[in-house]
């Protein structure tokens, strides 16, 4: 094999190529986290999210999950086609759905696997054969502790990770990989400081103490994950918000430094930054599934959408157009949708 400093540089060169903003190496020691996600999902603030309770052996140990590996190249990819200020403006807006800003385009999942792979398919011209496998947020990966051992920032209050000069508006992916790489230094320093506008904006106050978050209050949670009854007293805390939540980020301080993506694949579809809620609720089930295909809104069902569409519905200003619309849905086949149409209406009725 060539040598580290040669293989490295060729590395970054094609990921920058490829469109992520930064790769290094993590070393595989993660017993810490773990032992720590452990802990979390014992505490039972993970939810409905079963996944989480299963294969804590293989996020522990990513020999075990991959045989052969050695290291692990972690890299992050810019996902923001708009400055922050452009986002808290569209959930001020009642009447227009928000859609978390990493779910408006391309499914994320499909564009850093596939650039994954191709980066690593240079690599191998490069060097030869080699073992690996690519990951983005699509296995038992603890990506956030693997991306701080890599120097790619450090896990904010928020828990999210956060890099000092792009702040934290940015997805992961992985090469697990048995070459024998050198790890970058970790990022040991926390630049959170005394800072807590990410706890104070949190809508549902998801983020309980600095660095610990209950998922059964984060929206982000509630409307993709969770797949039953939003519990009520929660419902006129998500505004409009009917896919996924940014407010934690939006309010960093660190965000100011954000950059703007230019890859195609993290443009609005579908005008889905600037869709009417009544628009969003009128979707069929077949135009459901044809919008979002290939599109990370398909983590949620027809039915899933409606219901968080409903909430939004609820929560917006009574018009005749957003009461004609949840009437069209009062007898909805789904008992899910008719609860929530139903909770919208008497918020109108009263």
């Amino acid at each position: 094999m060539l040598d580290q400093p040669t293989v490295m540089a060729a590395i970054r060169r094609w990921a920058a190529e490829l469109g992520f903003e930064q790769a290094a190496v993590a070393r595989i020691v993660l017993a810490q986290d773990a032992k720590a996600l452990a802990a979390w999902v014992a505490s039972g603030a993970h939810g409905d999210m079963r996944y989480l309770e299963r294969n804590q052996e293989l996020r522990a140990h990513p020999q075990a999950l991959v045989p052969g590996t050695v290291a692990v190249i972690s890299l992050r990819m810019d996902y923001m086609c708009e400055p922050p200020a452009d986002a808290w403006r569209a959930l001020a807006e009642p009447e227009h759905g928000y859609v978390a800003r990493y779910a408006l385009g391309r499914d994320y999942h499909r564009t850093l696997r596939g650039r994954l792979r191709q980066l690593a398919e240079r690599l191998r011209v490069l060097i030869g054969p080699f073992g690996y496998r690519v990951f983005s947020d699509s296995a038992p990966v603890l990506e956030r502790a693997l991306g701080r051992d890599a120097g790619l920032g450090w896990i904010g209050k928020h828990t999210n990770l956060i890099n000092r000069d792009d702040g934290s508006l940015f997805l992961l992916g992985e090469i697990y990989t048995d070459l024998p790489l050198e790890p970058d230094s970790p990022v040991s320093a926390d630049h959170c400081g005394t800072c807590t506008r990410c706890i104070e904006v949190c809508p549902t106050a998801a983020i309980v103490a600095p660095y610990r978050l209950d998922a059964r209050r984060c929206i982000s949670y509630l409307t993709i994950e969770h797949k039953g009854s939003i519990p009520e007293p929660l419902r006129p805390l998500l505004g409009n918000r009917v896919f996924g939540c940014d407010d934690c980020q939006l309010v960093c301080p660190w965000n100011r430094y954000a950059r703007l993506t230019s890859l195609a694949d993290f443009a609005p579809r579908h005008g889905l930054d600037s869709a009417g809620l009544t628009e969003l609720f009128a979707w069929s089930e077949d135009e459901f599934e044809t919008v979002t295909r290939g599109s990370a809104l398909r983590r949620v069902s027809h039915a899933q959408w409606l219901r968080n569409v409903a909430i939004a519905l609820g929560n917006a200003p009574t018009t005749a157009k957003v009461v004609a619309a949840l009437a069209a849905r009062a007898d909805h086949a789904s008992a899910l949708v008719r609860e929530h149409v139903a909770w919208a209406r008497a918020r109108h009725a009263a």
